[in-house]
């Protein structure tokens, strides 16, 4: 790190990506403050268009991926990729690094005062913008998110581990509290958007009516089921207390894929969850395995701890 780098500071951070991640948490503490005010401020919840891949966007989406984009100019990023920009925009033509950033992930939740996030992903830069992220996933050099929540913290893996930082509000600093953050093995919560149920397919929704079943049923045990529509604020939860999230494909129109998007939500969440000793799978494969086929790809999304994990994907053997 750099003497005069004061907003991040550990030796687990790769020299040449410091830079990159002091911009993100620079930014990511603007946001915090911005997002801290509420209606004290500017309005941030409200409409203001629709992003490349068809959905709704917030003021603060804006807002925040023109504060990512600006501060990454003075760094060593090529090509950021955006949720919110149609195509993959340069930045230093003579960056090492590929960028792919969802600015503000739970954007639903401004308004109601529950934790959204920032996710990204690095990768090196190829020669082609579009190349550079249409690859598997297994190849990222970086991936973590910022939650602005309780606490605004950063969690980031470098591929050795995943470490936790916290913001010092009192030092404008990240301090480290977890240099190797690990998933619980064992929890009874899982994560899903039940009103779907109607539309999963048979093993998503057998595994689900299992574990409504309880004690009574084939896992032997009472689960509680969770929902924020965050996937910030549930990769969280799932890192700090176990359990499984789910985001399926289904049967309606536009949602074959579910509707979280590979480059920029799936991918860093995958990497993040399996240096942190869970798994990640788009219900049978493994998600660091596969690479988007255009830039705002949209993927189904397993993730938690293994056993779970496990479980889902012999569901989806049962019924061939």
């Amino acid at each position: 790190m750099a003497e005069n780098d004061t907003v991040l500071s550990s030796e687990l951070i790769p020299d040449d990506l410091a830079p990159i991640m002091s911009a993100l948490c620079t930014v990511g503490i603007d946001l915090s403050r911005i997002i801290a005010r509420g209606p004290l401020g500017q309005s941030l919840g409200h409409a203001v268009g629709e992003n490349a891949g068809g959905d709704g966007q917030k003021a603060l989406d804006v807002l925040a991926d023109d504060m990512f984009a600006a501060a990454l100019r003075a760094t060593s990023v090529r090509w950021y990729a955006s949720e919110e920009q149609d195509t993959v925009v340069p930045l230093n033509p003579e960056g090492r690094f590929a960028l792919a950033i969802d600015p503000l992930d739970g954007s639903s939740n401004i308004d109601v005062n529950v934790s959204i996030g920032t996710i990204f992903s690095i990768f090196e830069a190829k020669t082609g913008a579009e190349a550079s992220f249409l690859r598997p996933a297994s190849e990222q050099v970086a991936g973590g998110y910022i939650i602005f929540g309780p606490q605004c913290c950063l969690v980031v893996t470098f591929g050795k581990g995943t470490l936790m930082f916290v913001l010092d509000t009192a030092t404008g600093q990240f301090e480290l509290v977890n240099g190797a953050l690990q998933t619980p093995a064992q929890s009874r919560e899982y994560a899903i958007n039940a009103s779907n149920h109607r539309h999963w397919a048979a093993p998503i929704r057998n595994y689900i009516e299992d574990c409504q079943a309880g004690k009574t049923g084939p896992h032997g045990q009472d689960s509680n089921m969770r929902w924020v529509a965050s996937l910030v604020a549930e990769a969280h939860r799932i890192l700090t207390r176990g359990g499984i999230f789910l985001y399926p494909g289904d049967a309606r129109p536009g949602y074959e894929m579910g509707r979280l998007r590979m480059v920029y939500e799936v991918a860093p969440i995958a990497f993040l969850i399996e240096q942190a000793g869970g798994m990640a799978t788009d219900g049978q494969r493994p998600i660091m395995e596969q690479a988007a086929d255009a830039l705002h790809a949209r993927m189904p999304l397993v993730f938690g701890s293994p056993e779970k994990v496990r479980q889902v994907a012999g569901y989806f053997d049962a019924v061939g």
